[in-house]
């Protein structure tokens, strides 16, 4: 399976008459391109607001971020969900990078949504701080959601990824800058001395917690709850076979564009061949009941041993009751004899002195933190909002609570809020020092 992303280095992005890229600027006709979010009659008000790295924007509540792309050849973009179910990874796609289209509520926020601060010290908690961001902020008609806590929000988030769909057609004829080349062949297909190399997988954990449909990540446009672990070629993941869901604390959510730019299958992809033998990714899921959990983990070392996995790498999409599937997972790799190292957040209380995962195990001795949900931040106010602060405070943002929101418009706030801010593919700023 060979995937080649071809890359335009977006420099700027303004508003004009047509929607083009040329020399690093992306124009966009805003007519036309709130046309393509209107084709859901749920959309009830919508606009484009451009944000900036170093400007002084603040921006909640986001619920989703997509990467502007379009497919050239060998498929089509978010396959099953707002195109035919075919399958992703072949062929060509081009990319707008440096890009990101925000799903923002124009009002409402939910416990999963989450705040970008495009400058200051905010900015140092997510990427999305850095990339040139498209926020489309809409309302819906979707009252049955305003006053839920957790919500869907479907038709914000599915214009959304029509809205970057549309973007990336720009390039569609184009010839890239540069061009990433991914092909990773069959594993009978392999040489002697690829072969000789330590055998790896990949374990994604989808968070999948949610019985009713529309809240879970989706793969090929399938609720991952109604799953069981399935192996996966990392083109696919690549390519926009996953879409994230609605459903988890900001922090600790993987977004769709993470998906598609997942930095640790990136770099399992470059040393494949050279340091290891990648033989593929195990897209697992995380469930409530404790006999879900165990069969997931167990599926996990079936397809793992049948690989004949030396080690494996697990990533863990949240925190709290996941932790058990996480653990379950690495328990069941390690008695297997796979070496496996864990990626997680984790909730370590304000002073993190607290137990940093529900469930724990002497043979999950290697694990890699990328952040605690409970860290506090104190954010100075912004000039610009895009969207509605208040929603941080009023609609049950998992980072923030009544009062947090100052009158000047400064921010007491968990790094539960930020969004996407412990991402756990490896796409953050975050390190780990041990004290």
């Amino acid at each position: 399976m060979k995937l080649e992303v071809g890359n335009f280095n977006v420099r700027d992005v303004v508003f004009g008459e047509k929607t083009f890229y040329e020399n690093g600027r992306l124009t966009i006709n805003k007519e036309e391109a709130l046309q393509v979010v209107y084709e859901d009659d749920s959309i009830t008000d919508a606009d484009l607001v451009l944000a900036k790295p170093g400007d002084a924007i603040r921006i909640n509540p986001v619920k989703e971020a997509i990467e502007p792309r379009c497919k050239v050849s060998g498929g089509v973009m978010f396959p099953g969900v707002t195109n035919k179910l075919v399958p992703a990874g072949n062929g060509r796609t081009h990319v707008l990078k440096g890009t990101c289209v925000l799903a923002v509520g124009k009002h409402w926020g939910g416990f999963q949504d989450g705040l970008i601060d495009m400058s200051g010290p905010g900015a140092q908690q997510t990427i999305f701080s850095e990339t040139l961001n498209i926020c489309l902020v809409a309302d819906t008609n979707e009252e049955f959601e305003k006053q839920e806590q957790q919500k869907k929000n479907k038709a914000i988030r599915w214009a959304a990824m029509r809205l970057a769909e549309y973007l990336g057609n720009c390039v569609k004829e184009s010839l890239p800058e540069d061009l990433e080349v991914y092909d990773l062949p069959p594993v009978d297909q392999r040489s002697d001395e690829t072969n000789q190399l330590p055998r790896v997988v990949y374990v994604m954990q989808l968070q999948s917690q949610m019985l009713e449909n529309g809240y879970n990540a989706l793969v090929y446009g399938w609720d991952s709850n109604r799953m069981v672990p399935t192996l996966m070629h990392p083109n696919e993941l690549l390519d926009g076979a996953l879409i994230s869901g609605s459903f988890m604390p900001s922090s600790s959510k993987i977004s769709t564009y993470q998906h598609v730019n997942n930095a640790t299958i990136k770099r399992l992809m470059s040393e494949h061949g050279k340091t290891i033998n990648l033989l593929g990714v195990i897209v697992s899921n995380l469930n409530v009941q404790l006999e879900e959990k165990q069969r997931s983990a167990m599926f996990v070392r079936n397809i793992a041993t049948t690989l004949g996995a030396d080690g494996a790498i697990v990533c863990e999409e949240g925190y709290g009751n996941p932790d058990a599937d996480f653990i379950l997972v690495i328990n069941e790799l390690e008695d297997a004899g796979i070496k496996t190292v864990g990626i997680t957040n984790e909730c370590t209380g304000r002073d993190g002195r607290s137990q940093s995962l529900v469930d724990l195990s002497e043979k999950a001795n290697a694990i890699v933190s990328t952040g605690n949900v409970s860290q506090f931040i104190t954010l100075p106010p912004m000039e610009t909002v895009i969207g509605e602060l208040e929603a941080l405070a009023r609609d049950g943002n998992s980072g923030g609570w009544e009062g947090c929101v100052k009158d000047d418009g400064s921010i007491e706030m968990e790094n539960n809020g930020m969004f996407c801010s412990d991402s756990n593919t490896g796409n953050h700023y975050k390190t780990v020092v041990e004290y």
